[in-house]
């Protein structure tokens, strides 16, 4: 409960709020009408009115109901764990996609809590598509916004429609893809500008980065690897939020290789593991190919308790993303795991064709060119796929 309470307050503060007071309540199961008990709301309501509070969030998610009743007991705005969580992403959303994404999670939130709002959606009408003036003003907001919901379904799907293009592009170029997954705020935006110098805005705080980023990375061995960072997990994720951002997530499910980071630093990072191996279940990824990453370890005095954690988490690679301490053995690993689809290959590629010889620039490392009177004589270590792709376009 501890726990929970202190991970609620560091999700006020990344809201812009501040927590001014934290409250306890154990019940053996929630009520009804308050979820708490009607002296435990009557508490709530003289601690607002004693330290001029003026909103409560609980940690649980609450029913409409429950919320509306809150409300009158406590003569305060009350909202939940996941209205709080939207209220961050709708701040951190930059880019169309992000927008569309925040939007349908809050109105599917909304949706069967509407009743007793009073929330103007929309202004009544006669003429097709309405029910004429007998419609109430409820169901004409709960049809306005399962119509908005319907398009944005629709245009997030274009959008994964086109990100699976992507995808398909980088696989017919035999890029491999790997997915920065973790807790939020364990470093992974951080680990994604010292793996690539990609600029990503990066602070100490919950759920900094929203939308997706890929960069290219070139492994020591000479094959180019695309980084993709994503939107960090919580504890207890809210399931429409997945659903939400399946978009975006997408590039966790599709992603040849998991780096899966965790803030060695955090007491709680077990848990956290925990907490995202649930998440990765959710998208059908908790199978995939991974290298777990132990960040922060520059903020760990004790160098046996890393010793400790790099046994627990089997091959796990030990860095600090701030300080650069430990990325060129992780780059060692992704070129290690990376190998195994690598090979030597030979090509005697026609003149006609030298915008291959680029390809194997690109997605290799070339050993030796010749240039002989019947084509460009290549040697170079490849991707195995692209060497079967060359061969195939040669002949």
């Amino acid at each position: 409960m501890e726990d929970s309470a202190l991970e609620l307050e560091e999700l006020v503060v990344a809201s812009g709020a501040e927590a001014v007071d934290n409250i306890p309540c154990a019940r053996d199961k929630p009520t009804p009408n308050l979820y708490i008990g009607k002296g435990k709301a009557l508490e709530l309501a003289g601690v607002c009115t004693e330290e001029e509070i003026d909103t409560v969030i609980f940690s649980r998610d609450l029913s409409g109901t429950q919320q509306r009743n809150l409300e009158e007991v406590i003569g305060k705005k009350t909202i939940d764990r996941t209205q709080l969580i939207l209220d961050i992403f709708a701040q951190r959303a930059r880019t169309p996609e992000g927008k569309m994404q925040v939007e349908l999670a809050q109105l599917q939130y909304l949706l069967p809590r509407l009743a007793g709002k009073g929330i103007m959606l929309s202004r009544l009408g006669g003429g097709i598509g309405t029910r004429g003036p007998g419609e109430q003003k409820l169901e004409v907001d709960r049809r306005v916004i399962r119509k908005r919901i319907d398009k944005l379904k629709a245009e997030l799907l274009r959008v994964r429609m086109h990100r699976r293009q992507l995808r398909k592009n980088r696989a017919q170029n035999c890029v491999a893809c790997a997915a920065l997954v973790g807790y939020t705020n364990a470093g992974k935006s951080t680990l994604l500008n010292a793996l690539t110098a990609a600029g990503q805005a990066v602070s100490d705080g919950l759920f900094t980065t929203l939308d997706p980023l890929s960069k290219g990375l070139r492994l020591p061995n000479g094959e180019n690897a695309v980084i993709s960072d994503t939107v960090g997990f919580l504890h207890q994720l809210p399931h429409h939020l997945v659903e939400s951002f399946k978009a975006t997530l997408e590039e966790v499910a599709q992603a040849d290789l998991l780096i899966l980071v965790l803030d060695a630093s955090n007491p709680l990072f077990r848990e956290h593991y925990k907490s995202v191996e649930e998440v990765l279940a959710q998208l059908g990824a908790q199978h995939k190919p991974r290298i777990t990453v132990l960040n922060k370890v520059d903020l760990l005095a004790d160098e046996l308790l890393v010793r400790e954690m790099q046994r627990e988490f089997f091959g796990s690679v030990a860095i600090s993303a701030l300080s650069g301490k430990g990325i060129d053995s992780l780059l060692e690993r992704l070129a290690q795991h990376f190998s195994a689809g690598m090979a030597e290959g030979e090509f005697l590629i026609p003149y006609r064709r030298a915008d291959l010889v680029g390809l194997c620039y690109r997605q290799g490392k070339v050993r030796a060119v010749q240039y002989l009177q019947e084509g460009i004589k290549v040697k170079a270590h490849l991707p195995k796929a692209l060497i079967l792709k060359l061969k195939s376009q040669i002949c």
